[in-house]
């Protein structure tokens, strides 16, 4: 009522003529709005263990048209459209597309969304973790022969890349003889080296092993299997091969004493002491001299210096289970020496085992040079020398081969490689020499 009586007065004030009407100006269009974009899964995506496909989403209000733009990590051109789908919900209208990432795609991406005159951007991460590659070196479950119940020390070491991966859960397993698959006995953790161990109760006869589940950073692995015999009574053993040599030896001369350690059902026993007795001509008495701790493959090696002529033997006392056994008896002669001629010193230089690290049952080469001292100069020497090996971890130098020099004193051989360890030549002299040993040269095997 008021605002007419305004209107009237401003008629009356300007004219009848001089009224004139103005519209109130419609409203303007208001700009369509858009949501954020989700994405799913992620972000980041991770394509770390394969290619993801990726769910794009978003609302608008207000438009009936809508596109969705996706520009790879440094591409500075347009992005490209993303095929989308739409659903209604009253005012609101749902899009949806989706994308393949690889990890070829890793790296920084970016979204827009555009709908009439509105847009809306953001960025996302495709992201890849490196994955490690791991190995389970140096298993091993001994003793080899336990009494049911007994207990059984099993050990490794985790490896990630080469080195130790610390701070890993490790199970182990076993698989009983006639069994088809392993089944899960304990776990352990890694320490920072990635070594482990556990104390695992022996019931039956069978094979274990240690087992690393993949993770999302690193692949999965299995060590190899070692075999564990449960005793259910005594069994017999025997030392065979027994042999003391060279005969017959100079007194102060070195005897060697070798043979194996055999037990029923098995070839070799690893980790038994056998003792090495001998009993002089026309004598009655065994006397104990020496004794040796056999290897995986049953096998013993000692030495002695002859003193005089006798028979030598080896005993083993046996162990739980397991019930002892004596070799039979070797004679040794042993004779006065000839006076020793004049001899020279020689060395043995320039060893070197390689390549380091071999790849295993690949070939170790091993070379150097042997030389006498010819009258204050020293020369090339020829002679017969000897290559012996030393496993890591071990105390004993095992004998490999025997090779000669060349007339200028070159050493060069070649064996195929099993276990890391220590190489060196011996040279143990001749009539006119004496003798020397290499310095050692360390080479690792990788599997």
């Amino acid at each position: 009522m008021l605002q007419r009586i305004r209107v009237a007065a401003l008629a009356i004030a300007l004219g009848a003529g001089a009224l004139v009407l103005v519209p109130t100006a419609a409203t303007a269009a208001a700009d369509p709005v858009i949501t954020r974009v989700e994405i799913n899964p992620g972000p980041p995506v991770d394509v770390t263990n394969g290619a993801v496909t990726a769910t794009f989403s978003f609302a608008t209000k207000g438009a009936d048209k809508a596109e969705l733009q996706l520009k790879p990590p440094g591409d500075i051109s347009v992005g490209k459209p993303v095929d989308l789908t739409s659903a209604k919900n009253g005012d609101w209208t749902k899009w949806t597309g989706t994308k393949s990432f690889d990890s070829s795609s890793t790296g920084t991406w970016s979204w827009l969304a555009i709908a009439g005159g509105a847009s809306r951007g953001g960025t996302f991460e495709v992201v890849a973790k490196k994955v490690l590659d791991t190995k389970i070196v140096d298993f091993d479950a001994g003793p080899d022969f336990v009494d049911r119940g007994d207990l059984v020390k099993v050990s490794g070491r985790l490896l990630a890349d080469g080195k130790g991966y610390g701070a890993q859960s490790v199970a182990i397993t076993f698989r009983a003889r006639g069994a088809d698959a392993y089944r899960e006995i304990t776990k352990v953790t890694t320490g920072a080296d990635g070594s482990f161990s556990a104390t695992v109760r022996a019931r039956e006869t069978g094979w274990w092993r240690a087992e690393f589940a993949a993770t999302s950073g690193a692949k999965g692995s299995v060590s190899d299997a070692d075999r564990v015999d449960v005793r259910r009574g005594d069994r017999s053993s025997r030392i065979a091969g027994f042999d003391a040599r060279p005969e017959p030896v100079d007194k102060g001369d070195r005897l060697t004493f070798t043979g194996a350690l055999q037990v029923e059902g098995r070839d070799g026993v690893a980790g038994e002491r056998v003792s090495i007795f001998f009993r002089a001509g026309g004598s009655q008495r065994w006397e104990y001299v020496t004794s040796d701790v056999t290897g995986r493959d049953g096998r013993f090696w000692a030495s002695a210096t002859a003193q005089t002529s006798g028979w030598w033997r080896a005993e083993y006392s046996g162990t739980r289970g397991v019930r002892g056994s004596v070799s039979g008896a070797d004679w040794v002669e042993v004779t006065q020496p000839a006076p020793a001629p004049a001899k020279a010193d020689t060395r043995l230089i320039k060893f070197n085992a390689y390549p380091e690290p071999v790849k295993r049952g690949k070939y170790v080469k091993v070379a150097g040079k042997l030389q006498i001292d010819d009258e204050g100069s020293w020369a090339g020497y020829s002679g017969k020398v000897a290559l012996y090996f030393k496993r890591a971890g071990s105390h004993k130098w095992e004998y490999v081969k025997t090779t000669r020099s060349s007339e200028s004193g070159r050493l060069y051989t070649k064996v195929k490689a099993w276990n890391s360890g220590s190489w060196r030549f011996v040279f143990a002299g001749d009539e006119d020499a004496y003798g020397d040993t290499s310095r050692s040269d360390y080479v690792r095997v990788k599997r």
